[in-house]
């Protein structure tokens, strides 16, 4: 487990946005000789490794084994993160500070990510004579920062956190009016080519830490999941066609070009079982899909934020979220109680209360397009969405054995019954 979490750790680190996350998966997968496909291609599969990426976020990947059962084995997850987005024309000047105008992506936690340095990260459009190139970027340190108000000057901070995301949570850049951010990530990567236009995050510089029983570090939702659903497909092969998901947008909704609420996942899926004459409609019948994100562990001082009977504490091991807008069923759930209990891994149920919202899952956003078995799993966590979330350290590891034990096994759903071989 050690040598799990360290692993971990530099994963946290690297994937600083969803474009760089989807870089280190892909560098992962040619490390491990997949073969990467394009949608403008047509594919002829046999068995073997490979993975598509739409529009460098969201990565598909998927192992055929030569004995083939007509059945997907599917983990899906997300690797966007909650942050700022940049916006158009981003450079401002008043009061003496250049700011950038940047927008919250997804449901942030306003007041964690003031006072601490953030890079940037993303995509740029280089435009080289004629041609436009796609660049992945990181500036892999802080280039900028969000002050907070002194105490002195607000004897409300300690008791009012109305912070007003237009006005509060501008970051400043430089002193100097005629600085733009162009010519920071020109001087900061080296780049000599016209920046004709940009996808780009802030993000926390800190690192990723291990102590006594705890995780901290930023993107831990959801990169944990999205780490141990990667370490456990890596050449696991099995008789069913296993399957990894991986999708951008899920903190603003998924209803993207490369999201789970897209027809990504169904394309992929249609085109291997064309490839490989498999009638997709019974195959899709005996699969199933798990959706892994990170929940909400007990809270130490409060109590009161928790399920009378189901919310347990970090490191009591893997959670299946059982919502009423869930897809979590007692068949699905079943069956990942059983390889739970074959690998002696800690599971419970996870219920929020009944007075909070809770959100979507990939699963679900994945049924609007292809009707399939389903089931919702987590992680407990604490602080999510601020730029630091906590983590047990049992806990991710835990996900990785349950999800390798997944794609070994072989199941089949028919008659209202589970059968295991």
């Amino acid at each position: 487990m050690d040598t799990f979490n360290q692993e971990l750790l530099d994963f946290l680190n690297k994937g600083t946005c969803t474009f760089t996350n989807a870089l280190v998966v892909r560098n992962i997968l040619d490390n491990n000789g997949y073969q990467n496909l394009s949608e403008l291609d047509n594919w002829n599969l046999t068995d073997g490794k490979y993975y598509v990426i739409r529009n460098d976020a969201s990565i598909i990947a998927f192992n055929i084994d030569k004995k083939i059962k007509n059945q997907f084995s599917i983990v899906c997850t997300h690797n966007d993160t909650p942050g700022f987005l940049v916006k158009p024309n981003p450079e401002y000047y008043e009061n003496g500070y250049l700011k950038l105008n940047i927008a919250p992506y997804g449901g942030i936690l306003n007041y964690g990510f003031m006072d601490r340095p953030l890079g940037i990260a993303g995509r740029l459009i280089l435009k080289n004579d004629k041609d436009f190139i796609k660049k992945i970027i990181d500036t892999k340190r802080g280039v900028t920062i969000i002050p907070s108000i002194a105490i002195h000057q607000n004897d409300k901070a300690n008791s009012n956190l109305d912070i007003n995301t237009e006005i509060d949570l501008m970051p400043i850049i430089s002193l100097n009016k005629n600085y733009s951010l162009k010519k920071l990530l020109k001087d900061t990567l080296n780049i000599k080519d016209e920046i004709f236009d940009f996808d780009l995050f802030l993000y926390n510089t800190e690192e990723a830490l291990i102590f006594n029983d705890f995780i901290t570090a930023p993107r831990i939702d959801n990169l944990t999941c999205t780490f141990a659903a990667l370490k456990s497909f890596i050449n696991n092969f099995n008789d069913s066609i296993n399957v990894l998901a991986i999708f951008n947008s899920e903190e603003i909704g998924s209803n993207t070009f490369e999201g789970a609420d897209s027809n990504f996942l169904i394309d992929v899926l249609k085109r291997i079982a064309a490839s490989l004459k498999m009638d997709i409609a019974p195959t899709l019948a005996n699969s199933l899909i798990i959706s892994a994100d990170n929940t909400h562990a007990r809270h130490p001082n409060h109590d009161e934020l928790s399920d009378h009977t189901n919310t347990p504490v970090l490191n009591d091991g893997i959670l299946i979220m059982k919502e009423m807008n869930g897809t979590t069923n007692s068949v699905t759930s079943s069956l990942f109680k059983y390889i739970c209990g074959i690998e002696n891994i800690p599971c419970t149920y996870y219920t929020s209360r009944n007075d909070f919202a809770t959100g979507s899952t990939q699963a679900g956003a994945s049924l609007r397009h292809l009707s399939i078995n389903s089931l919702d799993v987590g992680l407990p966590m604490l602080a999510m969405h601020s730029s630091i979330e906590v983590i047990g350290n049992k806990d991710t590891y835990f996900l990785y054995k349950a999800f390798k034990k997944f794609y070994q096994i072989h199941y089949k759903l028919k008659n209202n019954k589970i059968s295991f071989k």
